[in-house]
């Protein structure tokens, strides 16, 4: 029994020799995959046309009204444009500083916290030391810096960045820079703010994270980088 096979018709060939297999043959199998990608790439690029960038879901600002500004919280009220059109006549965001909160390490590998009472709660719990970032804070690393010395005494070590986070993006304006410090030591006298109370408390690994696994710590701008820096670490 005689086979005739016969190849796919050859349209023309380009006088370029490609290793191993020779001028490179332009065939009928070649033009109608390249057919059926470019109908693939155009339905796709169709059926995707109204996807949005997430940039694109922002909300236009039609009006604007503050309605206290206070040294500690502004609030404003914003009437909004949404992306499709509807009208949001009272959206409600208060404005604050950027903060600052950092996980301070000593040279013995203790963690430095405060204690101090919380009115919005009404509870007095453990935290990181943290504050705001003044306008006279040349960056949030000099504000992390500043407070920490303030309100414990500690100074000194290596610092790194861990995270910024937003306590409620839907809210509030602001975000949290939070820091790492190892090798703190005690540097100078503490210099708390006519407001403050709160006492200083040199905790081991495992003392926070009994209070992390107890849900002790309520600030959840302290909780998010001990979690990060928690998961870090190879113990």
């Amino acid at each position: 029994m005689e086979l005739d096979i016969t190849g796919a018709r050859i349209f023309f060939t380009l006088p370029i020799d490609v290793p191993f297999l020779g001028p490179l043959r332009i065939s009928e199998t070649m033009v109608i995959s390249w057919l059926v990608m470019i109908l693939i790439t155009g339905l796709c690029i169709w059926l995707t046309h109204d996807l949005k960038e997430e940039n694109d879901m922002k909300a236009k600002v039609l009006r604007s009204e503050y309605l206290s500004r206070r040294a500690w919280m502004t609030a404003r009220c914003d009437t909004l444009e949404l992306p499709d059109g509807r009208i949001v006549p009272e959206y409600y965001v208060l404005e604050y500083p950027d903060w600052v909160a950092t996980i301070a390490l000593t040279e013995q590998g203790d963690f430095v916290f405060v204690r101090q009472y919380r009115h919005g709660l009404g509870v007095t719990e453990y935290e990181l030391c943290s504050g705001v970032c003044d306008p006279s804070d040349a960056s949030p690393l000099e504000a992390a810096q500043r407070e920490l010395l303030e309100e414990t005494g500690f100074g000194g070590g290596q610092w790194e960045p861990i995270m910024a986070i937003s306590a409620n993006p839907g809210t509030q304006n602001n975000l949290t820079h939070c820091f790492v410090a190892r090798g703190v030591r005690p540097v100078g006298e503490r210099h708390l703010d006519d407001t403050e109370d709160l006492t200083v408390h040199v905790l081991s690994l495992d003392q926070v994270r009994e209070l992390l696994l107890g849900d002790r710590i309520k600030q959840a701008t302290h909780v998010a980088p001990l979690w990060k820096f928690f998961a870090q670490q190879k113990w």
